[in-house]
């Protein structure tokens, strides 16, 4: 997978331990806590994977959202809603693509260019 600048500089805050959480407010008007999975760049454009977690900080359904994630120069992050299905079904395809890699990765010892350790 290809990642922006941007996105590499998160995911690698993630791989190190850190945990981002983003607040979230519904249009139902409740609050929600989103643990950052990964940016994902997709189309030379930022997307984030959020799974929303209870109020004990827990991921109980599986479910996790995307979101356009957009940062201006030297400002706040911030998320949008993909509404073009097309664009949101390339995210959730990349998303995919993202799991069997790491379930891959997990399962064989990988070196950082990607060839098989024996």
């Amino acid at each position: 997978m290809i990642f922006s600048d941007i996105a590499m500089n998160i995911n690698q805050r993630i791989e190190n331990g850190e945990e981002i959480t983003v607040d979230l407010d519904l249009d139902d008007g409740r609050k929600v806590t989103c643990a950052t999975m990964i940016i994902l760049t997709v189309n030379k454009k930022d997307y984030i994977v959020l799974l929303p977690l209870d109020k004990n900080g827990q991921n109980t359904d599986g479910n996790v959202w995307f979101y356009k994630y957009e940062v201006a120069d030297g400002k706040e992050p911030q998320l949008g809603y993909i509404s073009d299905d097309d664009e949101y079904e390339s995210v959730s395809e990349a998303f995919d693509e993202y799991l069997d890699e790491a379930e891959f990765d997990e399962l064989v010892d990988v070196d950082d260019n990607g060839n098989i350790i024996e």
